[in-house]
């Protein structure tokens, strides 16, 4: 989408990424395939007019949906792109914010950790598994490798943190809530840069966390939550489950919730909503206080 006049009708382009191209639709215009290569993505942002363009990020299930209404079944890198650029011109999404450079390494160190975690995990099982003494020993060293890292890691996003003051600050205003550590608290400003910039109901549905309603008629289905960012859920599902034993106020929603007859799923599900709502409204109100 181009930017660079007020005063000039907003052009939208879109862009289909696969592994090996970049498919460019713009209106009027043949489709424009690029390498997806250093060079060719350069060459891309260049006919972009690189340095004052917008960018929205939008998903994926979304347009699929939109270009089934428009009768589009087909599905082909091709296609995908001019459908992308219908949808921005007839839907308007949201600009995306372009993250600081600190917070992108955050995101791909954070994103690194999580990575070496779950292969640890996988490869205890592994090991335990095993009943070669030959196999359970180099899983054991293996094992040693991957923790050293994991520690390199964490040392890194903590010196990361460190050095912007914006990230430190907000890491430490997220600390300050009974079940948010060092490792919630990292992964939600690496994933989550919207927290204390959206509204509670837009941060409860990027986490995937805000219930929608199946109604039809006279029937009233159950409410489900669906998509939101896998990372971001992952890391409120424990910090919730910590906030149930030892944060007074959540502990007393989580069993009020349990004393109603709600299912425990449902009701840590309820906690982790919580739980995001009030991170958002500490990073967005300097002056909110915890109860």
């Amino acid at each position: 989408m181009n930017s660079t006049d007020p005063r000039t009708p907003l052009v939208y382009a879109g862009v289909d990424i696969s592994k090996d191209h970049l498919d460019l639709a713009l209106n009027g215009q043949s489709l424009v395939r690029y390498p997806n290569t250093t060079e060719g993505r350069r060459r891309l942002l260049a006919d972009l007019w690189a340095h004052r363009v917008a960018v929205s990020l939008v998903n994926a299930m979304r347009v699929r949906s939109f270009a089934r209404a428009r009768g589009l079944l087909a599905k082909t890198d091709r296609i995908d792109a001019s459908v992308l650029r219908e949808y921005g011109e007839l839907l308007k999404p949201a600009v995306l914010v372009a993250p600081c450079p600190q917070r992108e390494r955050l995101a791909a160190l954070v994103q690194r950790r999580e990575q070496l975690v779950e292969t640890f995990a996988t490869e205890q099982q592994r090991i335990n598994q095993s009943r070669d003494n030959s196999v359970r020993k180099l899983g054991r060293q293996l094992g040693q490798v991957l923790e050293r890292q994991i520690a390199r890691l964490e040392t890194m996003i903590t010196a990361l943190i460190a050095t912007d003051r914006t990230l430190q600050h907000q890491h430490q205003r997220l600390q300050q809530v009974q079940g948010v550590g060092a490792v919630t608290s990292a992964t939600l400003l690496a994933a989550l840069p919207e927290l204390g910039v959206l509204g509670d109901k837009q941060i409860g549905a990027l986490a995937g966390l805000a219930p929608y309603n199946r109604d039809s008629g006279m029937q009233r289905g159950r409410r489900v939550i669906h998509g939101g960012r896998v990372q971001v859920r992952r890391v409120l599902y424990m910090a919730a489950l910590t906030a149930t034993r030892y944060n007074p106020v959540l502990t007393e929603f989580y069993q009020r919730l349990l004393a109603a007859g709600k299912p425990k799923k449902l009701a840590l599900t309820a906690v982790m909503r919580k739980l995001v709502v009030l991170l958002n409204r500490l990073l967005k109100n300097p002056h909110f206080k915890l109860a």
